[in-house]
């Protein structure tokens, strides 16, 4: 089961496993208060966030990390995103007001692409992650098993033929597309469905 949290700019989505559950992705720093009247009006509490994943380390999808982790949610870093973890603390330091703390990677689970699967499995979700190079190098997107897919900041695929010559993107769509996608939730966009006659 997938629940959107919408409290900002960012979709954030908590994915619930028979054992544990993943948080993919925060809103902006500053938007700690938002974010709790948000869970509450769902039914959740922070408690319930077991794990933390960011799509990628741009700084409205990273906001919060440091201080869900303070509350005992642990962070994954994927393998591709380790060089990028620090990526928006030089952006947050022009905005003192928001009190943003630098995420201590030291206290995350690093996680590769080859153990993903597993790992998943492991919180009770069917599903995968990869990487998704083309929005930037620690993208990464989530999978499950029924056909969702959560892709953080991707192109979307109708906007395909604007970037011909990104080759990038359209392998980053390639390897999608060969999974079936049937849902396609994006951190800026309404959910849609996957629409095979695009290609």
């Amino acid at each position: 089961m997938i629940t959107k949290i919408r409290y900002g700019n960012t979709n954030s989505f908590l994915i619930r496993g028979t054992k544990a559950n993943l948080l993919i992705d925060t809103d902006y720093a500053g938007t700690l208060p938002a974010f709790y009247k948000a869970i509450k009006e769902l039914g959740i509490k922070v408690s319930d966030i077991n794990y933390v994943l960011a799509t990628h380390y741009h700084p409205d999808h990273i906001g919060l990390v440091s201080e869900l982790m303070e509350q005992g949610v642990k962070l994954i870093i994927m393998e591709s995103q380790v060089d990028h973890v620090h990526y928006s603390d030089s952006i947050f330091a022009r905005e003192p007001h928001l009190n943003y703390k630098p995420i201590d990677e030291s206290k995350a689970l690093i996680l590769s692409f080859d153990d993903a699967r597993s790992f998943l499995a492991s919180l009770g979700i069917d599903g995968n992650i990869g990487s998704t190079e083309s929005h930037s190098k620690d993208s990464i997107y989530v999978s499950l098993s029924d056909g969702t897919f959560i892709l953080g900041d991707l192109e979307p695929q109708e906007y395909l033929d604007a970037y011909k010559d990104n080759v990038t993107l359209r392998n980053d769509w390639d390897e999608i597309l060969k999974q079936n996608p049937k849902i396609l939730l994006y951190a800026h966009a309404n959910a849609k469905q996957f629409n095979q006659s695009q290609f």
